[in-house]
């Protein structure tokens, strides 16, 4: 070992006891724990501010609402009162029935109505009146102007309902003579509403309609500015249209807004559209289209749908704001009432918890870092004291020679025990992929494969793992090629020399199988073809890693539970339908295609994918091999290969001893001899020759759980 190994190997000892316990572990998850509980926590919160919070706007426009419908049902009363008045009628008949004829209203008889109605007026606050008959022609009223008109277009609502018998109030909207505003300037277009009422004849018959003026900036105002909620709340009323026809508490914000015009009388009521600009108009937004031509908000139109509603989550106002809110709908009155609150505001303590909430989730998040770190910094020094014992080529009692090859988890060396000077492929684990999983299927692949040993199966001869944690077994070398490499290189292979190898394999499996282990993963590049002790053809049986325990009953197993293990060109029906299924049959099926194989040059099927691929295993009946292989076959090895590929395993040979009896009876067994393995050896040994071996050396001694030649794919 070099004195940097040492050194990086002093250097982790302290924390090599922490984090083979894996105590690290524990504060990420006290970390997820918490950050879990504190989701959860800070749901639960959010949920119970939220339903208290709907519930006081459904109290608050509940009240609003009933107010309002008392203060109307006050001043239909009052209207009906008086219109029913005996004395006040007589005069109203009087001037109905004088207007009925075409006669000008003497001027006395507008001044007795005005006298009878003018306690009521003062005790009500009501500023003027009218008197229409059934043509909708107004034949007295307080503003000279109106006598004498018809049908105008501002009265012909209510006073259509009026007339068919309603007492009603109607809603706000701009007046059509002249009225004094708060400053004394009288204006036309100010806003007004009237208390209507039917004047019957002494038949009960409506004759004409009496209506009170109220200014609806007063009473009907002030009762829905009571329902205002901090600093942003407010109630408000609105009709069909989506006018806001009471005052907002920002008509000053609104000026500013541009929502308003910038003049002294200017107000929200009857001039602010309640429409969404899209965004918040607070912020600098301004919408590209006239506000006309914007939809209503998400509130007012479901109001207007005549649903009652609640929102906490969260629409935007017609500033654009993003608010809550609840609203009712006055089908009678034809009128919406809705109470908002800006959501910043509503949920002001739920941002503070959030905030308070996600310092928390970045101190632990800083500590899971700095863990982290730690644990990263710690495992590269590992890494690199893992490296440096391979550079030094020295693994305990081996010395490493030659890299063979890698595949995804393990990397393959030649070398030679320091002591026996025996050739020896020794096999390690990436030092970046040690883990509990990596070095648990490791193990199993040792300690399944030492459990053998018969002649046809690859010995192991160590197992171990140095100071640093690097962990490595050795096991015998081979220097020859793989049966999928000596198709590929010399083609089809004759009867004789095939029925000589698959003996040997069926001795190796047999052996296996007897123990209760099932390979799972025969196929060509896991069969080498050696030379060994001056016999030729020595057939070497490898890789273990994907064994399963015939008996395993523990619900433990290394490559998934229920998954697909092994290669689709060689894959039994079973393995590809119920994969946790496989025994002995398996093996011998995957044994007949290798047989196919060695004799056509081809696999039994061929697809462009891999579904397309396991269906033909799993539906169609391979085609024979005289009809498929340029290479003479004999009906006895025919039949003893394509019995192995049949679908289903009573069909099949039921051992590999069976198989090896099955094949032995063939006429051209026995027929490989030495003669002929050495002349074959000793035409083919060439320069070339020796990257061919090493090749197969490292294919030799993979783990096709950790290469990628294997697959794993869900049941």
């Amino acid at each position: 070992m070099t004195w940097a190994s040492r050194s990086i190997s002093k250097t982790v000892t302290r924390t090599g006891l922490i984090l083979k316990k894996q105590l690290w572990i524990w504060p990420i998850v006290a970390v997820i724990m918490l950050s879990t509980i504190g989701y959860f926590v800070r749901d639960a919160i959010e949920s119970t501010i939220k339903d208290n919070v709907s519930s006081g706007l459904q109290t608050l426009v509940s009240v609003e609402a009933e107010m309002l419908q008392k203060w109307f049902e006050v001043q239909e009363s009052t209207a009906q009162t008086l219109a029913n008045d005996a004395t006040l009628r007589n005069t109203a008949y009087q001037l109905l029935e004088t207007n009925r004829t075409q006669d000008s209203s003497p001027s006395d008889l507008h001044r007795d109505l005005a006298r009878e109605l003018g306690p009521a007026m003062s005790a009500h606050g009501y500023v003027g009146f009218l008197l229409a008959d059934k043509s909708k022609r107004i034949v007295s009223s307080s503003h000279a102007a109106l006598i004498g008109q018809q049908d105008i277009p501002e009265y012909e609502h209510f006073l259509n309902r009026a007339l068919n018998g309603e007492t009603l109030v109607s809603q706000p909207f701009a007046s059509v003579v002249m009225m004094k505003s708060a400053d004394g300037r009288s204006r036309i277009g100010f806003p007004t509403m009237y208390a209507c009422a039917p004047v019957r004849d002494s038949s009960f018959q409506v004759i004409g309609v009496l209506a009170m003026q109220i200014r609806p900036e007063r009473e009907f105002t002030q009762i829905l500015q009571l329902g205002q909620v901090g600093p942003s709340g407010e109630t408000y009323a609105f009709n069909a249209e989506g006018t806001m026809i009471s005052n907002s508490r920002f008509d000053e914000d609104l000026i500013l807004l541009g929502l308003l015009p910038d003049h002294a009388d200017s107000q929200s009521m009857l001039h602010l559209l309640v429409r969404d600009p899209g965004e918040d108009m607070t912020r600098g937004y301004r919408p590209e289209v006239r506000r006309s031509q914007l939809p209503l908000t998400m509130m007012v139109a479901d109001a207007v749908a005549g649903n009652p509603g609640v929102n906490v989550d969260g629409y935007r106002d017609y500033r654009g704001v993003p608010v809550i809110g609840a609203w009712r709908w006055m089908p009678k009155y034809e009128i919406g009432v809705a109470t908002e609150v800006d959501a910043a505001q509503a949920f002001r303590p739920l941002v503070i918890l959030q905030r308070t909430f996600m310092i928390i989730y970045i101190l632990l998040i800083l500590s899971a870092i700095a863990i982290f770190v730690f644990t990263v910094v710690v495992a590269r020094l590992q890494r690199q004291a893992r490296d440096a014992v391979i550079e030094a080529q020295q693994l305990g009692q081996y010395t490493l020679e030659e890299k063979l090859g890698e595949g995804g988890m393990g990397v393959v060396f030649k070398g030679h025990h320091s002591m026996l000077r025996r050739p020896t492929a020794i096999k390690l684990l990436h030092t970046d992929k040690v883990n509990e999983t990596s070095i648990a299927s490791f193990e199993r692949e040792v300690q399944i494969t030492c459990q053998l040993n018969h002649a046809n199966t690859i010995a192991i001869y160590d197992y171990g793992r140095t100071p640093e944690g690097v962990f490595y077994y050795a096991m015998e070398y081979l220097d020859g090629i793989d049966l999928q490499d000596l198709v590929t290189e010399y083609g089809p292979q004759s009867e004789a020399r095939v029925i000589h190898i698959l003996l040997q394999m069926c001795g190796s499996l047999f052996e296996a199988h007897s123990q209760g282990l099932v390979h799972r993963d025969i196929k060509p590049a896991n069969v080498m073809l050696n030379r060994r002790g001056c016999e030729p053809d020595v057939v070497k049986v490898l890789d273990f890693g994907l064994v399963k325990a015939i008996e395993q009953t523990d619900g433990q197993n290394s490559t998934g539970d229920g998954s697909l293990t092994g290669t689709p060109l060689y894959m039994s029906p079973e393995s590809i339908q119920a994969p946790m299924t496989v025994d002995a049959r398996s093996d011998i099926y995957a044994v007949g295609a290798v047989g196919y194989f060695l004799l056509t040059g081809q696999p039994v099927f061929e697809a462009s994918g891999i579904a397309q691929l396991c269906q033909k295993h799993i539906e169609e009946t391979p085609v024979p091999l005289s009809k498929r292989g340029k290479t003479p076959v004999s009906n006895q090895l025919e039949d003893a290969i394509m019995s192995c590929l049949e679908k289903s395993r009573a069909k099949r040979p039921q051992t590999a001893r069976d198989l090896g009896l099955l094949i032995s009876r063939c006429a051209n067994a026995g027929q490989w001899t030495i003669e002929d393995g050495d002349r074959w050896w000793g035409r083919h040994e060439r320069g070339s020759q020796d990257s061919a071996a090493s090749e197969s050396a490292m294919r030799a001694t993979m783990d096709l759980t950790m290469d990628q030649t294997a697959i794993s794919e869900s049941d």
